[in-house]
């Protein structure tokens, strides 16, 4: 029950960085920019994340949130509209 739980906690956690990365990019660059493939390789890895989670009982949850956290800010770092507006903001 514990390793099921754990699992889930994971999968909320996931979901909700994933939208809220998509929320932020979407905010930042509109429809016409994009990055659709930057939020595919995100849910691709949360799934990896989430069957490892599920796969090794040893993995506590806030350990693979962290990671996904990270994961979610390095995928956001090389998006076109963050790199504009970084752009913008240093010239």
């Amino acid at each position: 029950m514990k390793k099921t739980l754990g699992t889930m906690a994971a999968a909320v956690m996931v979901v909700l960085l994933t939208a809220s990365f998509s929320f932020a990019e979407y905010t930042l660059g509109g429809v016409g920019n994009f990055p659709y493939f930057q939020l595919g390789c995100l849910i691709v890895g949360g799934l990896i994340i989430i069957s490892l989670k599920h796969k090794y009982e040893k993995m506590y949850t806030g350990e693979v949130v962290g990671a996904f956290a990270l994961y979610t800010v390095l995928i956001a770092l090389f998006t076109n509209p963050v790199i504009d507006t970084i752009k913008i903001m240093v010239g």
